[in-house]
C-alpha cells in the first residue's frame, strides 16, 4: 500500500519501540486503531451521502475509467482525432437532389415550393439589408514606422 516491504516494516516497529519505549506504545497503538477506524466510518458515510444525493445510477459508473492513473494524453489525443476523422468520412444524412426520382407528384412538388419560399424569405430579408461598413486598410510605405500605442502595451 505505502510501498513497504516486509524488512522495512521490521525497522519500523523497532524504531518505534525504540522511540516511544514499551510503555507508551500500547497507548499510541490504540490511539492509531481509533484514528483507522474513525476513518473508515467517514468513508462509509461519505459512500452512504453520495449514494444519497446521487441516486442508485451511481452504482452504474466505471470508477476505473475516472481513474487518474489511466489519464493518458497521446490516447486522448488519438481519440479526438480519430473523431474528427469519423465525422468527416460519414456521409451527410441529408438526400441528394440529384438522385431524385424521375416522377414527382404535384403535391410533393408543392411541399417543396412551400419549402423554397419560406427558406428564401431570410435570405431576401438579409439581401435588403445594408451592409456593414468596413475599414479600409492602408499600407505603410517603404521605410514607414508602424504606429506605437502606449497605453495598449
Amino acid at each position: 500500500m505505502f510501498g513497504i516491504n516486509g524488512s522495512e516494516l521490521i525497522v519500523l516497529a523497532i524504531l518505534a519501540v525504540a522511540i516511544l519505549g514499551p510503555e507508551r506504545l500500547p497507548e499510541y497503538a490504540s490511539q492509531l486503531a481509533r484514528l483507522v477506524r474513525e476513518l473508515r466510518r467517514m468513508a462509509t458515510g461519505a459512500r452512504e451521502q453520495l449514494r444519497e444525493e446521487v441516486g442508485p445510477e451511481i452504482d452504474d459508473v466505471d470508477w476505473r475509467k475516472l481513474d487518474p492513473r489511466q489519464y493518458d494524453p497521446r490516447r486522448i489525443i488519438k481519440e479526438a482525432l480519430l473523431d474528427d476523422v469519423e465525422e468527416a468520412v460519414r456521409p451527410a444524412s441529408a438526400p441528394n437532389p440529384a438522385r431524385r426520382p424521375a416522377t414527382v407528384t404535384a403535391t410533393a412538388a408543392a411541399a417543396t415550393a412551400a419549402t423554397a419560399a419560406t427558406a428564401a424569405a431570410p435570405a431576401a430579408a438579409a439581401a435588403s439589408m445594408p451592409a456593414p461598413p468596413f475599414q479600409r486598410l492602408e499600407r505603410l510605405g517603404e521605410g514607414e514606422r508602424a504606429p506605437f500605442d502606449v497605453e495598449a502595451t
